[in-house]
Protein backbone atom coordinates (compact mmCIF):
# COMPACT_ATOMS: atom_id res chain seq x y z
CA UNK A 1 0.00 0.00 0.00
CA UNK A 2 1.52 3.34 -1.03
CA UNK A 3 0.33 5.34 2.02
CA UNK A 4 1.17 2.69 4.60
CA UNK A 5 3.52 4.06 7.26
CA UNK A 6 6.01 1.69 8.84
CA UNK A 7 8.04 2.10 11.98
CA UNK A 8 11.76 2.07 11.30
CA UNK A 9 13.36 -0.80 13.13
CA UNK A 10 16.72 0.32 14.48
CA UNK A 11 16.63 -0.84 18.10
CA UNK A 12 18.52 0.51 21.05
CA UNK A 13 22.28 0.82 20.70
CA UNK A 14 24.53 -0.32 23.50
CA UNK A 15 28.19 -1.12 24.01
CA UNK A 16 29.20 -4.67 24.81
CA UNK A 17 32.51 -6.34 25.53
CA UNK A 18 33.48 -9.47 23.60
CA UNK A 19 35.89 -12.06 25.00
CA UNK A 20 37.27 -14.52 22.49
CA UNK A 21 39.68 -17.43 22.61
CA UNK A 22 40.41 -20.54 20.55
CA UNK A 23 40.63 -23.82 22.44
CA UNK A 24 41.97 -27.03 20.93
CA UNK A 25 42.89 -29.11 23.97
CA UNK A 26 39.89 -29.20 26.31
CA UNK A 27 37.45 -32.01 27.03
CA UNK A 28 34.25 -31.01 25.17
CA UNK A 29 32.09 -32.19 28.08
CA UNK A 30 33.27 -29.14 30.03
CA UNK A 31 31.49 -26.66 27.71
CA UNK A 32 28.02 -27.34 29.12
CA UNK A 33 29.20 -26.53 32.65
CA UNK A 34 31.20 -23.55 31.37
CA UNK A 35 28.21 -22.00 29.59
CA UNK A 36 26.02 -22.36 32.69
CA UNK A 37 28.72 -20.72 34.83
CA UNK A 38 29.34 -17.89 32.36
CA UNK A 39 25.63 -17.06 32.23
CA UNK A 40 25.36 -17.13 36.04
CA UNK A 41 28.43 -14.88 36.22
CA UNK A 42 26.77 -12.22 34.05
CA UNK A 43 27.42 -13.10 30.40
CA UNK A 44 24.80 -11.84 27.97
CA UNK A 45 25.63 -14.73 25.65
CA UNK A 46 28.26 -17.42 25.24
CA UNK A 47 28.83 -19.76 22.31
CA UNK A 48 31.43 -21.75 20.42
CA UNK A 49 32.15 -21.88 16.70
CA UNK A 50 34.09 -24.81 15.22
CA UNK A 51 37.49 -23.70 13.94
CA UNK A 52 40.77 -25.09 12.64
CA UNK A 53 44.04 -23.93 14.11
CA UNK A 54 47.62 -24.32 12.92
CA UNK A 55 48.52 -27.77 11.61
CA UNK A 56 44.77 -28.22 10.88
CA UNK A 57 43.94 -29.05 14.48
CA UNK A 58 40.19 -28.91 15.19
CA UNK A 59 39.30 -26.35 17.84
CA UNK A 60 36.47 -24.21 19.19
CA UNK A 61 36.33 -20.43 19.10
CA UNK A 62 34.79 -19.50 22.45
CA UNK A 63 32.95 -16.16 22.41
CA UNK A 64 31.50 -14.46 25.48
CA UNK A 65 29.47 -11.25 25.25
CA UNK A 66 29.01 -9.09 28.35
CA UNK A 67 28.68 -5.59 29.71
CA UNK A 68 32.00 -3.98 30.68
CA UNK A 69 31.35 -4.26 34.43
CA UNK A 70 31.31 -8.08 34.16
CA UNK A 71 34.61 -8.31 32.26
CA UNK A 72 36.92 -9.23 35.15
CA UNK A 73 34.53 -11.80 36.60
CA UNK A 74 34.06 -13.50 33.23
CA UNK A 75 37.77 -13.39 32.41
CA UNK A 76 38.48 -15.17 35.67
CA UNK A 77 35.85 -17.80 34.83
CA UNK A 78 37.33 -18.39 31.36
CA UNK A 79 40.89 -18.70 32.73
CA UNK A 80 39.87 -20.96 35.63
CA UNK A 81 37.44 -23.20 33.77
CA UNK A 82 39.11 -23.66 30.35
CA UNK A 83 42.53 -24.63 29.08
CA UNK A 84 43.19 -21.28 27.38
CA UNK A 85 46.35 -19.25 27.97
CA UNK A 86 45.01 -16.00 26.50
CA UNK A 87 41.81 -14.13 25.71
CA UNK A 88 41.20 -11.41 23.14
CA UNK A 89 38.99 -8.55 24.35
CA UNK A 90 37.22 -5.91 22.30
CA UNK A 91 34.37 -3.45 22.62
CA UNK A 92 31.59 -3.53 20.08
CA UNK A 93 28.25 -1.86 19.52
CA UNK A 94 25.09 -3.87 19.18
CA UNK A 95 21.47 -3.07 18.53
CA UNK A 96 18.69 -4.74 20.49
CA UNK A 97 14.94 -4.49 20.09
CA UNK A 98 12.89 -2.76 22.76
CA UNK A 99 11.56 -5.54 24.99
CA UNK A 100 8.98 -6.46 27.55
CA UNK A 101 8.45 -9.54 29.69
CA UNK A 102 4.93 -10.62 30.58
CA UNK A 103 3.70 -13.64 32.54
CA UNK A 104 0.98 -15.79 30.97
CA UNK A 105 -0.89 -18.77 32.38
CA UNK A 106 -0.84 -22.17 30.73
CA UNK A 107 -2.72 -25.26 31.96
CA UNK A 108 0.56 -26.39 33.60
CA UNK A 109 1.67 -23.12 35.19
CA UNK A 110 2.96 -19.63 34.51
CA UNK A 111 5.44 -18.83 31.73
CA UNK A 112 7.15 -15.51 31.00
CA UNK A 113 6.86 -14.39 27.39
CA UNK A 114 9.56 -12.09 25.98
CA UNK A 115 8.40 -9.62 23.33
CA UNK A 116 10.55 -7.55 20.97
CA UNK A 117 9.14 -4.34 19.50
CA UNK A 118 9.90 -2.27 16.40
CA UNK A 119 10.06 1.00 18.30
CA UNK A 120 10.16 2.63 21.67
CA UNK A 121 6.38 3.06 21.59
CA UNK A 122 6.04 -0.77 21.72
CA UNK A 123 3.14 -0.79 19.28
CA UNK A 124 4.51 -3.13 16.60
CA UNK A 125 5.51 -6.58 17.85
CA UNK A 126 8.33 -8.19 15.87
CA UNK A 127 9.32 -11.12 18.11
CA UNK A 128 7.48 -13.28 20.64
CA UNK A 129 9.22 -16.02 22.60
CA UNK A 130 8.21 -17.93 25.72
CA UNK A 131 11.13 -18.37 28.13
CA UNK A 132 12.63 -21.75 27.26
CA UNK A 133 13.77 -22.73 30.77
CA UNK A 134 10.32 -22.07 32.25
CA UNK A 135 8.64 -24.12 29.50
CA UNK A 136 11.16 -26.89 29.99
CA UNK A 137 10.58 -26.94 33.75
CA UNK A 138 6.80 -27.18 33.31
CA UNK A 139 7.27 -29.91 30.71
CA UNK A 140 9.47 -31.96 33.03
CA UNK A 141 7.11 -31.51 36.00
CA UNK A 142 3.93 -32.32 34.06
CA UNK A 143 5.16 -34.89 31.54
CA UNK A 144 3.65 -32.77 28.75
CA UNK A 145 5.87 -32.39 25.65
CA UNK A 146 7.93 -29.19 25.64
CA UNK A 147 6.51 -28.07 22.29
CA UNK A 148 2.97 -28.30 23.70
CA UNK A 149 3.86 -26.10 26.70
CA UNK A 150 5.62 -23.63 24.37
CA UNK A 151 2.60 -23.46 22.05
CA UNK A 152 0.22 -23.02 25.01
CA UNK A 153 2.30 -20.05 26.21
CA UNK A 154 2.14 -18.45 22.75
CA UNK A 155 -1.64 -18.96 22.59
CA UNK A 156 -2.09 -17.52 26.09
CA UNK A 157 -0.08 -14.47 25.06
CA UNK A 158 -2.21 -13.97 21.93
CA UNK A 159 -5.41 -14.14 24.04
CA UNK A 160 -3.94 -11.63 26.51
CA UNK A 161 -3.25 -9.15 23.67
CA UNK A 162 -6.74 -9.33 22.10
Amino acid sequence: MPNERRTTVTGQEEKVTVLETTIDDMNPEIYSYLFDKLMKDGALDAYVIPAYMKKNRPANLLCVICHAEKLETLLETVFRETSTLGVRIREEKRRVLYRSFEPVNTPWGEVTVKTGFAGEDKKEILQIAPEYEECRSLSEKSGIPLKKVYTAALLAFEKLKK
